[in-house]
């Protein structure tokens, strides 16, 4: 069993910044696979980004486009997710999900409540 706790979203002005953090408890984190998603209102739930057990290998969605790093610290287990240039379009409930593929960013076993972002334009 996995915990996942995200915390670090809120209302920030376009083009201004957030860091997303996600703190895990349970298995031993260092050996999954992370993940990111979010969800916006009245839309399905999409992939953002996702990182490999030892933090060396990442995968992310197009609309990525360099504003999006996810990170990890194995030591702290803790998985991140900054985020650059916010635009309007990225409000949504973003989700911390553990123990799944990297890509394709499927199969995810665990997840997290989620943590706003609003982006006032």
């Amino acid at each position: 069993q996995v915990r996942l706790v995200e915390s670090g979203g809120g209302l920030v002005q376009a083009e201004g910044s957030l860091r997303l953090s996600c703190a895990a408890s349970g298995r031993t984190f260092s050996m999954l696979t992370m993940g990111w998603f979010r969800q916006a209102a009245g839309l399905e739930r999409e992939f953002v980004a996702s990182i490999s057990w030892r933090g060396g290998s990442t995968y992310n969605a197009d609309f990525v486009k360099g504003r999006f790093t996810i990170s990890r610290d194995n030591p702290k287990n803790t998985v991140y997710l900054q985020i650059d240039s916010l635009k309007p379009e990225d409000t949504a409930l973003y989700y911390c999900a553990a123990d799944g593929r990297l890509n394709p960013p499927t199969r995810y076993e665990y997840w997290g409540q989620g943590t706003q972002v609003t982006v006032s334009s």
